[in-house]
């Protein structure tokens, strides 16, 4: 299985995705001024260089070298003007324009197309970008926390045949953004508790989300964001403590998950046999033998017992009028429209 996941890796890392939205280490007005400040003291060297080696310029106005003559030579010298009213005429002075004042010429030049492109061409183009991604976002899986949880969710998905570009990944962590970016997914770089940040990725068309931050509090705070802003969408969150499960259905998640409870009953398993961890391994992972699988009745099943489904698979439950009816029941004689059945099929993707 990691084998296959490898591979599959390998073949999207060729698609990588422009992030849907990257936050800047310093505020804009901060990077202007360390651009502008940067370019003046260049500016002010060569100003100096042009100072101290006066005597090999020539002023073909006046033959009398000011500082403003100085200064105003630098300023029609670094921006390639050249009226030649002054002009270097010993060989210092000419070595000088060659080997120091041209290079600072030209990382003058680079600061201000650098911070034209920054401000101008470049946030243009990512605000492009990110109006066409969230164009395309409907109907896509919205990860929220892209931790060891987070991130096993979103191998698992791709792993069951999701594409990567319907996946949205949140984190404020760079490295992990780096990584979920690499998989093909899109990634943004913010916080989950601001409603801003959720509806720039469409929360309210999405398809599901997964909250997984790490910590019950901040996972709780992010479903009840999330569900103020996508009444309708499921949420599935990860809650450590048995006592916040009841705190985070009220928020607003479908789904709990307390990874410490399943592997308690992991060990639990594995204490009444070999076997039990085994197979319930199997259940939950894409990797195993056999597969569970959640999905809406279909025409054809309609009227048919659980026992008869047209995928082959064994139905364990029918969910119906949010009432679960086991396989042994006798409610199950029959499938009804609007049912929802949770199956064991085979896995073809799986080993054996």
């Amino acid at each position: 299985m990691a084998e296959k996941r490898d591979s599959h890796a390998q073949r999207i890392r060729a698609r990588r995705f422009t992030p849907l939205k990257r936050a800047i280490k310093v505020p804009v007005w901060a990077d202007v001024g360390l651009r502008l400040g940067g370019a003046l003291s260049l500016v002010f060297i060569v100003v100096l260089i042009h100072w101290l080696d006066r005597d090999g310029l020539v002023d073909n106005y006046d033959g009398n070298i000011t500082f403003l003559d100085v200064v105003y030579f630098t300023m029609i010298s670094i921006t390639t003007t050249g009226f030649g009213d002054i002009a270097p005429v010993s060989p210092q002075s000419r070595l000088v324009e060659a080997v120091i004042v041209t290079p600072i010429r030209f990382a003058v030049i680079f600061i201000f197309v650098g911070a034209a492109y920054n401000f101008v061409i470049k946030r243009s183009w990512e605000r492009l970008r990110m109006a066409r991604i969230q164009d395309q976002l409907t109907g896509h899986y919205v990860v929220l926390g892209f931790g060891v949880s987070g991130s096993e969710a979103v191998g698992e998905l791709i792993a069951r045949g999701t594409d990567p570009a319907c996946i949205v990944v949140m984190d404020m962590d760079k490295d992990r953004l780096l990584q979920a970016e690499e998989l093909g997914c899109n990634v943004m770089e913010a916080d989950a508790t601001r409603d801003e940040h959720l509806l720039a990725l469409r929360i309210a068309q999405a398809k599901t989300v997964l909250v997984s931050a790490g910590r019950d509090d901040a996972n709780i705070l992010i479903v009840l964001t999330v569900r103020h802003l996508a009444p309708h969408v499921p949420i599935s969150v990860v809650v450590r403590a048995a006592d916040n499960e009841l705190l985070a259905r009220q928020a607003g998640a479908n789904n709990v998950i307390n990874p410490v409870r399943f592997t308690g009953l992991l060990l639990a398993g594995s204490a009444q046999g070999a076997h039990v961890a085994d197979y319930l391994m199997d259940l939950a992972s894409f990797g195993g033998r056999v597969q569970l699988v959640e999905r809406p009745v279909m025409a054809e099943e309609i009227g048919r017992p659980m026992t008869n489904l047209a995928t082959g698979g064994y139905a364990l439950r029918v969910y119906r009028n949010e009432e679960a009816i086991g396989f042994w029941e006798s409610g199950t004689c029959t499938l009804q429209a609007g049912d929802t059945v949770v199956e064991i099929v085979p896995n073809k993707g799986g080993p054996g």
